[in-house]
C-alpha cells in the first residue's frame, strides 16, 4: 500500500472510491490501524474523552495533541495522519493558528490538520494553507461548540441551518480545504453537500452518501462502557474480553499460579550452589 496523500483522497472521490478514516491516539493502535489499510488516521481531540478522561474536548491542549500525534505518526507507515487542532489553538489570532498548525507538522509529524467551523474560519484556513499545510474542514455538530449548541445535537434540520451548512461547505472548498468532515448532519443533506462539493466529504453521523466515514476507534471497537452515539456501529466488542483478561490476571496472581514455570528464567544449579 502506497502512502496516502491529499491527492490520493481527491482521486478517490473522482473515482467514486470510499475513504476510510479512524481516530487513534497511541503508537500500538496506530500501527494496527495502518496495517489494516485504513486511509486516514485522525489524532482527534476526542482523546480528551477517551484517553484523558475529560467530560468534553475543551480541556485538551496543544501539548496534549502534539504528544499523541508524535506517537501515532511513529506507528503510521502508509495511512495519512491528520492532527486535530484543539479549542483556542486557532481562535485567538490567525498568526497563532498558523504557528499551532505548523507544530503538528514540524513537531508531531502529521501531514495535515483539521479545524472546526465554516465561513467564519475561511481567512484562518487560507493562512494555514498559505504556509503549505493542508487543511481538513469540519462542519455540522462541532464538539468544540458544545456550549453554544446547548449540547450534542444534530445540525441542519431546519431550512436556515441546512442552508448555512451548504454555504459553509462551499466556503471551505473555495478556501482550499482538501476534505470536509460532516458530523451530526441529516443523511439527505449530507448527500446534497457531497454531490455539490468537488472535495471529499467524510461523514460521522451523516449517513452513507458521504465520500468516506470516520469513527472514534474506542467506540467502534467496543472499548467503552458508557453512552454510545446512535451513529456508531460496534465492529468488535472488546470491553468484555479485556475485563475477562484483567480479572483472570488478578485471580492467578492472588492464587500464586502466575507466573508458572513456562514464564520463568532458570539459572544453572552449580551457579546457584556457589551463591551459598
Amino acid at each position: 500500500m502506497a502512502k496516502i496523500t491529499v491527492s490520493v483522497l481527491k482521486d478517490r472521490k473522482h473515482n467514486n472510491q470510499k475513504i476510510s478514516m479512524l481516530t487513534a491516539y497511541d503508537y500500538s493502535l496506530a500501527a494496527m490501524v495502518d496495517e489494516a489499510g485504513i486511509d486516514v488516521i485522525l489524532v482527534g481531540d476526542s482523546l480528551g474523552n477517551v484517553t484523558l478522561g475529560y467530560e468534553n474536548t475543551l480541556a485538551v491542549t496543544m501539548d496534549d495533541m502534539i504528544h499523541h500525534t508524535r506517537a501515532v505518526t511513529r506507528g503510521a507507515k502508509n495511512s495519512m495522519v491528520v492532527g486535530d487542532m484543539p479549542f483556542l489553538s486557532y481562535h485567538v489570532s490567525i498568526q497563532e493558528a498558523v504557528r499551532n498548525a505548523g507544530r503538528f507538522i514540524q513537531e508531531g509529524g502529521a501531514q495535515a490538520v483539521k479545524l472546526e467551523g465554516g465561513r467564519e474560519r475561511v481567512e484562518t484556513i487560507k493562512a494555514i494553507i498559505d504556509a503549505q499545510i493542508p487543511v481538513m474542514g469540519h462542519i455540522g455538530l462541532t464538539p468544540q461548540s458544545v456550549h453554544q449548541f446547548g449540547g450534542f445535537k444534530v445540525q441542519g434540520k431546519d431550512l436556515e441551518s441546512a442552508r448555512k451548512l451548504i454555504n459553509d461547505a462551499d466556503a471551505l472548498e473555495k478556501a482550499g480545504c482538501f476534505a470536509i468532515v460532516l458530523e451530526g448532519v441529516p443523511s439527505e443533506l449530507a448527500r446534497r453537500i457531497t454531490e455539490e462539493t468537488a472535495i471529499p466529504t467524510i461523514g460521522i453521523g451523516a449517513g452513507p452518501h458521504c465520500d468516506g466515514q470516520v469513527l472514534v476507534i474506542n467506540d467502534m471497537l467496543g472499548m467503552f462502557g458508557g453512552h454510545i452515539p446512535k451513529f456508531v456501529k460496534k465492529f468488535a466488542n472488546l470491553q468484555p474480553l479485556i475485563m475477562e483478561g484483567l480479572k483472570g490476571y488478578k485471580e492467578e496472581v492472588e492464587a500464586g499460579t502466575f507466573p508458572g514455570p513456562e514464564h520463568c528464567y532458570t539459572i544453572a544449579d552449580e551457579v546457584l550452589e556457589r551463591l551459598y
